[in-house]
């Protein structure tokens, strides 16, 4: 199995088959605000062909040199529970070898499926992923922060990387509003909202 770019009419197919029926809107960008930010060169997706067949996907944000957010990660419903998320992990590790890949997974505490929320942590956890010691909150959805990295990575650098990567993308106003790195823990929490508002 390959990890690499789709064309546009394979990037529109896992879209609407793939992501809309794995992520809630909540957490979804629409897909031309991918295929923008694609054209910018600050965003990538790939997919795992199998042969012809794409098996599952994973979309990045690219940041300053050797560093990435993993944005989305995904398996096509018909190949999951084989092993193939971990998979992709691996091999966007191997294409990337040296970078810090920064995550976020939903928090248990706030998750509307609390034991879900676990279960992926638990998956990342599996796949070698590292947990740094700050949660975040995007457009009101809470998220512990993860990342790879061959070495641990103090938590004030991870948090000017993760900033970074959302601050060169947004507008001050919208990132002051919306964005939360690191999540205050007494601060009274975001409406949730999507990402075209």
């Amino acid at each position: 199995m390959e990890l690499k770019e789709p064309t546009p009419s394979q990037l529109q197919r896992v879209y609407e088959a793939d992501l809309k029926a794995s992520f809630p809107a909540a957490e979804l960008k629409p897909l031309h605000a991918i295929e923008t930010m694609c054209e910018k060169g600050v965003y990538l997706p790939l997919c795992l062909f199998d042969g012809e067949e794409i098996a599952g996907e994973c979309f990045v944000w690219l940041g300053r040199p050797g560093w990435m957010l993993l944005d989305y990660l995904c398996v096509s419903p018909g190949r999951r529970d084989k092993g193939l998320g971990g998979l992709i992990l691996a091999k966007l590790r191997s294409a990337y070898p040296g970078y810090c890949i920064l995550a976020e997974s939903e928090s248990p505490s706030q998750a509307p499926d609390p034991a879900l929320a676990e279960r992926r942590l638990g998956f990342y956890a599996r796949s070698d992923a590292r947990t740094a010691g700050y949660d975040t909150e995007m457009f009101g959805v809470c998220y512990r922060t993860i990342y790879w990295s061959d070495d641990p990575v103090a938590d004030e650098i991870l948090m000017d990387q993760h900033r970074y990567i959302y601050q060169s993308q947004f507008p001050a106003e919208k990132y002051d509003r919306y964005i939360r790195i690191p999540l205050t823990p007494d601060g009274q929490y975001m409406p949730t909202v999507t990402w075209e508002q």
